[in-house]
């Protein structure tokens, strides 16, 4: 499509404006927008006075939830008893999945298959943190104390927890409906990329596992729902930002029809970056919740939760290979993506690995691609939104093997990217996969960056620092960073028949709605649910310039009511569409408004419509500045006197807008989809040291060029950018979701998932070029994404040069970095202890040592074996019972740290020999974990009437514990055994412990503790 074509469009939608918009320019006045003046939502977020989803008042009689989680990754639920939590002080119901089946239906699928995905646990556990239970009280305390008292039997099965494990022959499969855990399977092709690969001199190849990450924003997930009987219709207010596409999804789920659910959003939200979409499970699980209590219910999701079982990025193993002339130059590539979105295939899921299929050959002009996509589940939490999503994978496989591509051949990377760069005479240009690239000259950006980034002086340090034999590495990536997506680049997982059958999907739209109250004030209302992107202030700098008005005689309004506002399935805040699409929506709606006033105002001032100026608060003849009118008496005579407009002003009450640009077309038969409707371009370089002993990365200089078209708020573009690149540098060097082999969640708190400190985040140099996109009304295209895009890569590609080294893994932590310098760790030496019955991937404790207690053995050997002793003794234990002489069951109370909990321990007695030696094996099941242990204590007498006791034992734990505990079991094993001893020996008369002592009931019991309670 032309630039001459588009421009006619415009010009068509808009020509009763021509004069408005002209004239515009002439009143003198410097426009608000592009200028950074101070934010309206800042006052009352620094000085506490934000309004959260938590601050806002409940309906007297709201109930509060507690969800009672999975510790297994995968396991059948042989049974659930919750009598007890039923019968809890001020319990009001417990919801297991079949209560809750019953009055829902399934969550969309992200692909057409037989797969049921509900937003509880029915029969099976698939992830750790899965809700197995829901309970319901009048508060969150005595909702928690009840979910303690559920007792979940589950009958484990195996787990696979790697993508291409998950393909593998013989894994485990998470539901019938995917066979082979394969969820979809997809092959593309376009151009003629065998031919290229057959003819080129060079191939080249990289293989990626990007891992999972996630948000984390200072405010969790929540909800309050509440169901009126009557109309069978519910009410949610949830910190959801869409997209509202999800809206006809919880409808379905809950069995009624869109006009029935109506979905409210808080005034604020603290922070989300994508991952708060994945909030609309919850919804319909306490929205189920309400319907079976009769009563409003909330629920606030807390810290570890939120880590363990909201949602992260997709993690995604990659083989990339490329086509290469001699000089450097990609001739064509071959992805072969396989992405793991974790155990239910949710939607829009999959929606991370296809956002980006326009744009599989970036900044880059290749015209020949070749394409496999698989997708596959594995039991780790579903996957969502994060921020940049798709991209970060994309590029990191994409830029790695530039990379790659000019060490091999001996040429500098930043030659590479500038030979391979699309030219700036070819924009709008369509890419070999069908993203239709809007505009740029990202041959000037990158001059530009390299001159005003100092990068020769840069080069120089690094000569420097090598000749002092120190490692120090220069990155460079160049990316384009899209914006405002197509809704229709999902349907691109469907075969072109399939689509044909399904109705096209395409678009994106906006919405906005602009009103003038009888006292000619002004509102913005915008379906779109800000973050931190600051939008009551940029929509009152665009309206403001509209109307010749200040910024501050806007009102701006974004919550959304969906049973009252103008909104559409395409309307949230997500993709980087707010400036581009919302913002740009807004002035369309400003400006139909401004041309009715006009005309009305032409009529009063007796002169043309094409002679009236908005300027200074007055609406004004152009040529004759003091025949003039007051804003707000022309805005408010549509209130005071509709008879005295002119028959073509129509009515300026209220004006709303509906936009939807016409680039953003389905997928064609050949597959190819510009999957969002316009690209800024980013080009980063930096200069990293890396410790020669710590191996820690230490950024010397970050170098960020963006064109992001026309800057509406040059600090918040800035603040964007800074939130970005933070985000990325803890996505490249700190963060990752990481699991066990069978599935147990390994960094559950904040003290495993490491997240970057204002301290560790360096100031990016940030530099800025605009070339305005042809295709949105305010030449403005999406910021804020791109750098969690480039900064990884770029990052690694840095580390590489530095340490000389072909392939690294993110994120750079310091003890991978040393594995790829000095080799692998080798593994601790064997210890002496018995084997465990433990399974693989569980986290090991190993022990032994020896205890004194008063007392013969006979004496001691007795008490180990007396119920009623060992209850005594045993720290936290509410009752043990004895099933035969051999066999005992405990149930334990403990806590450590954050996290309390009960937990069933049972113990079995192996090879006695009484009174001298015991084995005992044993479990325990806790809420959120489960362990295994198996010791050997050995009584001898000390020939002065006390006994000595040896022990060894090796123990195992598995779910949360592994992550909650982790930092902190060793210790307070040890801890929980001297307790047990000391109680031991007290009993026994006197005495205490001597290097501490055994006891397998104390240790499973502790590593039960570590599970969690309440927090």
């Amino acid at each position: 499509m032309s630039p001459s074509r588009q421009r006619t469009r415009r010009e068509v939608c808009r020509d009763m404006l021509q004069a408005v918009r002209s004239a515009n320019p002439e009143s003198g006045h410097e426009p608000w927008v592009g200028r950074s003046i101070e934010r309206v939502e800042d006052a009352a977020l620094l000085s506490g006075r934000g309004r959260f989803i938590d601050d806002l008042g409940v309906a007297p009689g709201t109930l509060h939830a507690a969800i009672l989680r999975s510790p297994h990754a995968h396991a059948d639920i042989v049974s659930i008893d919750a009598e007890a939590a039923r019968r809890s002080p001020g319990v009001a119901a417990v919801l297991i999945g079949s209560d809750v089946k019953a009055v829902t239906t399934s969550l969309v699928v992200g692909v057409k298959a037989s797969v049921e995905c509900w937003p509880i646990a029915v029969d099976r556990v698939r992830y750790v943190g899965e809700p197995v239970a829901v309970v319901v009280a009048t508060d969150r305390a005595r909702a928690e104390d009840a979910a303690e008292l559920i007792n979940v039997e589950y009958r484990p099965r195996g787990a696979v927890v790697d993508p291409l494990g998950a393909l593998a022959p013989g894994a485990a499969v998470l539901h019938d409906g995917f066979p082979g855990n394969l969820a979809s399977d997809r092959a593309f092709r376009y151009g003629d990329p065998e031919k290229a690969f057959a003819n080129a001199p060079h191939r080249f190849s990289i293989g990626i596992k990007y891992p999972r990450n996630s948000c984390t924003p200072i405010e969790t997930y929540g909800v309050v729902a509440s169901h009126d009987a009557g109309e069978d219709a519910y009410e949610v207010l949830a910190n959801f930002q869409g997209p509202f596409s999800i809206h006809t999804v919880i409808a379905r789920a809950l069995k009624v029809p869109g006009n029935r659910l109506r979905l409210r959003t808080p005034p604020d939200s603290g922070g989300s970056f994508g991952v708060k979409q994945g909030v609309f499970p919850y919804i319909v699980l306490i929205a189920a919740a309400a319907r079976v209590t009769g009563r409003p219910v909330k629920w606030i999701e807390d810290r570890l939760e939120h880590l363990t079982a909201s949602v992260s990025a997709t993690n995604r193993a990659t083989t990339l290979s490329a086509a290469v002339a001699a000089d450097g130059r990609i001739l064509a590539l071959d992805w072969d993506q396989v992405e793991d979105c974790g155990a239910h295939l949710r939607a829009p899921e999959p929606a991370t690995l296809y956002r980006m299929h326009g744009n599989l050959t970036g900044a880059y002009d290749i015209r020949h691609v070749k394409v496999r996509n698989r997708v596959v589940v594995t039991n780790k939490t579903p996957t969502g939104l994060n921020r940049g999503f798709g991209g970060p994978q994309v590029y990191f496989a994409l830029e790695r093997l530039v990379q790659r591509i000019a060490t091999s051949l001996g040429l500098d990377p930043l030659d590479v990217i500038k030979r391979n760069l699309i030219d700036a005479g070819v924009f709008p240009y369509r890419t070999a996969t069908g993203a239709l690239l809007d505009s740029g000259n990202y041959q000037e950006a990158v001059a530009r960056a390299v001159e005003q980034g100092r990068l020769a002086e840069l080069k120089a340090r690094r000569d420097k620092a090598r000749a002092q034999g120190r490692l120090y590495g220069i990155g460079f990536t160049a990316v384009v960073e899209p914006s405002v997506s197509n809704m229709g680049y999902i349907t691109t997982v469907l075969t072109a028949a399939e689509r044909r059958k399904a109705g096209p999907k395409n678009g994106a739209q906006a919405t906005a709605t602009v009103g003038l109250d009888p006292v000619g004030s002004v509102t913005v209302h915008v379906a779109s649910v800000p973050q931190g992107q600051g939008h009551r202030t940029v929509l009152s700098q665009v309206v403001a310039d509209v109307f010749g008005l200040q910024p501050k005689d806007i009102r701006v309004n974004t919550e959304i009511d969906t049973a009252k506002d103008a909104w559409s399935i395409a309307s949230g805040n997500y993709a980087s569409r707010f400036a581009a699409a919302v913002a740009g929506t807004a002035k369309l709606a400003a400006e139909r408004v401004a041309g009715r006033l006009a005309r009305i105002a032409a009529s009063q001032l007796n002169v043309e419509a094409a002679d009236i100026v908005f300027a200074n608060g007055f609406v004004a003849s152009k040529h004759n500045p003091e025949n003039r009118i007051a804003f707000s008496r022309v805005a408010a005579l549509s209130h005071w006197s509709p008879g005295s407009l002119p028959d073509d002003a129509g009515q300026t009450i209220r004006e709303t807008v509906f936009w939807t640009p016409p680039e953003l077309t389905p997928p064609d038969d050949e597959d190819r989809i510009n999957s969002s409707l316009c690209h800024g371009f980013i080009f980063d370089f930096c200069g990293v040291e890396i410790d020669p002993v710590t191996l820690e990365t230490r950024i010397d200089r970050y170098v960020t060029m963006h064109d992001c078209g026309t800057i509406l708020h040059p600090g918040m573009v800035n603040g964007q950018i800074r939130g970005g690149f933070a985000q990325a540098l803890g996505a490249a060097l700190l963060e990752e979701y990481a699991y066990a082999a069978d599935g147990s969640f390994l960094t559950g708190t904040l003290a495993d998932y490491l997240l970057p400190t204002a301290t560790d985040v360096p100031e990016p140099e940030i530099f800025h070029m605009e070339t305005p996109s042809p295709f949105t009304p305010l030449g403005a295209k999406g910021v804020g994404e791109g750098n969690c895009m480039s900064t990884p890569v770029c990052l690694a590609n840095a580390v590489a040069d530095a340490l000389g080294v072909a392939d690294v893994t993110l994120p750079l932590v310091p003890a991978r970095l040393a594995e790829l310098v000095r080799g692998a760790e080798p593994p601790p030496p064997a210890g002496g202890a018995t084997a465990a019955l433990v399974r693989k991937g569980d986290r090991r404790l190993r022990g032994e040592g020896a205890a004194s207690v008063k007392g013969g053995p006979e004496q001691v050997w007795a008490m180990l074996l007396d119920p009623a002793t060992l209850q005594s003794v045993i720290p936290g234990c509410q009752r043990v019972d004895k099933v035969t002489e051999t066999h005992f069951r405990a149930d334990v109370t403990l806590g450590i740290g954050p996290v309390t909990g009960r937990y069933r321990a049972d113990v079995e007695l192996f090879d006695l020999d009484p009174p001298r030696a015991v084995t005992l094996r044993g479990s325990a099941t806790g809420a959120l974990g489960f362990g295994s242990a198996e010791g050997r204590i050995t009584l001898v007498s000390d020939g002065n009437g006390g006994t000595t006791l040896t022990y060894n034992y090796d123990a195992a734990i598995g779910g949360k514990v592994a992550s909650i505990g982790g930092r902190l079991l060793d210790g307070a094993t040890r801890v929980i055994i001297g307790q047990f001893f000391t109680a031991l020996a007290r009993k026994a008369g006197g005495g205490g412990a001597a290097g501490g002592g055994f006891s397998l009931f104390a240790l499973l019991a502790k590593a039960a503790g570590l599970f969690g309670g309440r927090r």
